[in-house]
């Protein structure tokens, strides 16, 4: 829990990450709206799969971030010598950005709502976005400790962690689909 803390405090403190992750969904959401013309009767079609493109491409952003700041400060190893489990060490920076990705979307879904056309008051809905999302952090830390260690950071996590996490992404669009189908 304190590795958690220390984690959101870290990023209370300079908002950089949230700032980029937010502009960058937005911006995706935006283009997405545009260029497939989302109409009511495509809502439910095309709005699962625009949100969760959006949500995996700002979990890989911010899981890039992650794990490079504790990399260039020395925190990693600090952490690793510590007289902490690594299991203990994994569960709390997944944590930390399960909370992060989670605190973006909620802040995204007003947004998608309106954009899109859809309620995003769906119990359904907000059961599949916690769940896809915790998977998202699971593996995205994971693949994030891996990828830091490497030269080419920047585009191994996006390479290890997409072909892993699309069963999360395929049941969460398929799920999102149902909960709006089932508002229309």
């Amino acid at each position: 829990m304190i590795l958690v803390g220390k984690d959101i405090l870290l990023e209370w403190r300079s908002r950089d990450l949230v700032v980029s992750v937010l502009v960058f969904s937005l911006l995706i959401v935006i283009v997405f709206n545009f260029a497939l013309n989302v109409t009511p009767q495509r809502v439910t079609v095309l709005a699962p799969g625009i949100i969760w493109v959006t949500f995996a491409f700002a979990a890989t952003l911010a899981m890039n971030r992650s794990f490079v700041r504790e990399m260039e400060q020395g925190g990693l190893d600090g952490l690793l010598l510590s007289p902490v489990s690594r299991d203990a060490i994994f569960l709390g920076k997944a944590f930390g950005s399960f909370l992060f990705m989670l605190s973006v979307e909620v802040a995204l879904l007003p947004v998608f709502g309106v954009l899109l056309n859809f309620s995003v008051l769906s119990l359904t809905l907000v059961l599949t976005i916690a769940l896809a999302t915790l998977g998202f952090a699971l593996v995205g830390t994971l693949f994030s400790a891996i990828a830091v260690q490497t030269r080419s950071r920047e585009i191994m996590l996006p390479v290890l962690f997409f072909p892993v996490i699309l069963p999360v992404i395929i049941a969460a669009v398929e799920a999102s689909s149902v909960s709006m189908g089932s508002e229309s």
